[in-house]
Formats: C-alpha cells, sequence, structure tokens
C-alpha cells in the first residue's frame, strides 16, 4: 500500500510511525522509572535526579542535532536515535543490584539524545513536505504531528503503569526493547532518501541561531515548558500515590488519558485559533493563549490551600491546565517550523527544542526539590511564576504575514 503513495507521502508517513513508536516507549519508560524508584523507597529530588541527564543531555543534542541533521539527513538522525533508545532500554536489564542512580542516570541520558534526535529529524521533515506558501496547511500538519506524539505519550504512560502491574521493571522493559528494535530494522530498510541536507553545508558555529523571532519563541518556549514540568514531572505522580493512595496503574491510567486529551486539543488546535475563518496565528495569539495559561496554576494552588475539595481542585484544574497547555504548545510548534529557514532548517529547529528540553531540564529539577521541600501548592505558584515570564516574552514574538493563509 505504501508503494503506491507519492514519495513525499510516503517518507512522511514512515518518519510519522517512527515518531509514533518511539513516542510510545518514551512514555512508558518514563512512567516505569518514576513509580518503580518511588516504589523502592527512593525521595522525589532522587527520582528527579534520576531524569537530569535524561533532560540536560536533550539540551546538547538539540543543540548539535540540529547541525548533524543538515550535514547527514533527517532520516540517519532519526535511525540514530531509534538505536540509541533500543540500547538505553538494555541498559536497564541488568540484575537489580547494578540499577543504581548513577547506571539509570546513564541509561537516561542516552534516552535523552536519543528521543530529541527523533523529535527534531520529524518536526523538521515537514517543514520541507509542505508547499513554502501554504502556512495554513503547515500548521495543520504540525498540529497534527504534535497532537498524535502527546497522545501516544499518553498511552505510553498507561502502557508503563500496566506493564510494571503485569511483567515487573525487567519484563516491561524487554518487551519494549524487542518492539523497537523491529521498528529500527524497518526504519532502516524503508528511509534512504537524505531529507533535510543542506545545501551549503553550515559551520560548527551556525548553531547558535541569528533569527530573533527564533530566539524569542525558544525563551517562550523554555518557561513554557518549565512551567508544566515543575508540578506535573514528579511531584503530581508522587502526590497521587502519596496523598490519594493511588496504585501505579491508577496513576499511570489517569496520567496516560491527561495527556492523550492533551494531545487530542493539540491536533484541534488550527479549529480552536481561527481555522474556520481563514486566520493563521502569530505572535499576538501565542501572547494571549500563555496569559490566560498563567492564571491556572495559581487557582489552583489557591483552591488546594482552603482546602476547597481537593481531588476535584487538582483534577479539573489540570483538566483546564492541559487543554489551554495544549493549545500554547502547537501555537509554538507551528510558529518555530515557520519562522525556520528552509535550507538547514534543522539547525533553527533543533535550537529552539534545545530550549524546549532546557525548561524541561529546569522544570524536573525543581518539581523533585521544590515538591520535597514545600509540597505541591509550591510547585504550583512557581508554575504560574514562570507562565508569567512566558507570556512577557511572548510580547515580542513578530506577527505572521497574512499572504499565506491556504489550507
Amino acid at each position: 500500500m505504501l508503494s503506491q503513495l507519492s514519495p513525499a507521502v510516503r517518507q512522511y508517513l514512515i518518519v510519522t510511525g517512527n515518531y509514533w513508536a518511539f513516542t510510545l516507549t518514551d512514555g512508558a519508560l518514563r512512567m516505569l522509572v518514576v513509580l518503580h524508584f518511588h516504589a523502592l523507597g527512593y525521595s522525589p529530588l532522587e527520582i528527579a535526579l534520576l531524569f537530569l541527564f535524561y533532560e540536560f543531555f536533550g539540551v546538547i543534542t538539540n543543540l548539535v542535532g540540529g547541525w548533524l541533521g543538515a550535514h547527514l539527513g533527517l532520516n540517519r538522525t532519526m535511525n540514530i536515535g531509534l538505536a540509541m533508545q533500543v540500547i538505553a532500554l538494555c541498559m536497564l536489564l541488568v540484575p537489580a543490584s547494578w540499577l543504581t542512580v548513577p547506571w539509570v542516570m546513564a541509561a537516561q541520558a542516552l534516552s535523552g539524545i536519543a528521543k530529541d534526535l527523533n523529535k527534531m529529524s520529524a518536526k523538521s521533515s515537514i517543514k520541507l513536505l509542505v508547499p513554502e506558501n501554504a502556512q495554513g496547511s503547515l500548521y495543520q500538519w504540525v498540529a497534527i504531528l504534535t497532537g498524535s506524539k502527546n497522545a501516544l505519550k499518553g498511552v505510553g504512560f498507561f502502557l508503563g503503569g500496566l506493564l510494571l502491574a503485569l511483567l515487573g521493571f525487567t519484563g516491561a522493559i524487554g518487551a519494549m526493547a524487542v518492539m523497537l528494535a523491529v521498528v529500527w530494522v524497518f526504519s532502516v530498510l524503508s528511509l534512504k532518501k537524505d531529507l533535510g541536507k543542506a545545501k551549503n553545508k553550515p559551520k560548527f558555529k551556525d548553531m547558535l541561531s541569528k533569527s530573533k523571532p527564533v530566539n524569542m519563541l525558544s525563551a517562550a518556549r523554555l518557561f513554557l515548558f518549565g512551567a508544566r514540568d515543575v508540578w506535573f514531572v514528579i511531584a503530581l505522580p508522587v502526590y497521587l500515590a502519596a496523598e490519594f493512595g493511588w496504585d501505579h496503574a491508577y496513576v499511570g491510567g489517569f496520567l496516560a488519558l491527561w495527556v492523550i486529551g492533551y494531545g487530542i486539543v493539540q491536533s484541534l488546535a488550527p479549529y480552536v485559533t481561527g481555522k474556520r475563518s481563514g486566520q493563521v496565528p502569530d505572535g499576538k495569539t501565542a501572547f494571549v493563549w500563555a496569559g490566560v495559561l498563567m492564571l491556572t496554576p495559581a487557582l489552583i494552588a489557591l483552591a488546594l490551600s482552603n482546602q476547597v475539595s481537593p481531588q476535584i481542585s487538582l483534577l479539573g484544574g489540570l483538566m483546564i491546565f492541559g487543554a489551554l497547555f495544549a493549545v500554547s504548545s502547537s501555537l509554538h510548534s507551528y510558529l518555530i517550523v515557520s519562522y525556520a529557514g528552509r535550507d538547514g532548517v534543522s539547525l533553527d529547529v533543533g535550537f529552539y527544542y534545545m530550549a524546549n528540553a532546557a525548561g524541561r531540564l529546569l522544570g524536573t529539577v525543581l518539581s523533585g526539590w521544590i515538591f520535597q521541600v514545600a509540597g505541591l501548592e509550591a510547585c504550583l505558584w512557581v508554575s504560574s511564576l514562570m507562565l508569567l515570564v512566558a507570556t512577557g516574552v511572548s510580547l515580542a514574538l513578530p506577527s505572521q504575514k497574512a499572504s499565506s493563509t491556504r489550507y
């Protein structure tokens, strides 16, 4: 069936399939590590430190990965990412006595490199497969890819909790390693075109963006994702298990449903932000949505501090936060692909996702530390403060050209 499609569409479907398969294992692995090591008695800060190298090397990978993509081609960087994730999973198949904090951090570092090579390759590919004068179509394709990825990441959260309950930590990791190895073999055999190779080979110094719109959007992205992860990554799942008494499968299942819903809203973002009227979002749109989002964690924190139905306040607030965050994230994902230069697109996209990874790194470390020291409410107030900064930075984003609105 794939052979009957045009080469560009066939290429995109294979790239997207790779991205989806990787995302399943990435979400499941995160949930496995959080729940397994919490059950072993690790503190929230110690669990956060397990992801320190995952996020840190994601920062480095996005910066260098864009340069590699421009030189090697996006298909090669994607295949390298898949292979590295298989190796990272296999590193966790060692005897339980070997699963020390440094060893798990090293495996997570490899997984972080793999994840961001994979994401940078997939996101950059869209820029080259959509006509340059069709900004509306570009927004829609980016929203679909981003939304579907996050929905599958939610499935991965559920899968991680379920596999941990059914197969145990080692069995779950082994099953995922086998599945992803099969995907990697198919990818190596199927992806041959060097999509994304720059005509003018960029120098190493060109990794840093010289574009003001890209730089400002990257700064906004850093604080946007820091604001999410400062309470969502470590604090929330541990709080649900410790305060509400939820078991592993229940925590994984709930967070899975949240991320799935978040992904669905992301894919529908073009309809929410003006597709029906033919409008293409710009920097002002990103500013408005970030400003509204900023209020949500503060309101949740106020409700919790005043003991206003804690479960309803937290879970209901999480739903609202997820919907608003999904639209903001989807807007950002479109804007970076739109702002990026066409030749060597992976450089701008890589720089932007370097800021994204830096935000996740900051949020993850703060999530473990602040939750351990001051609790969930403090994490929520820090989230709101970060969103205030993201809103302010978004004021500097330019308006999008109105001439390219074709869907």
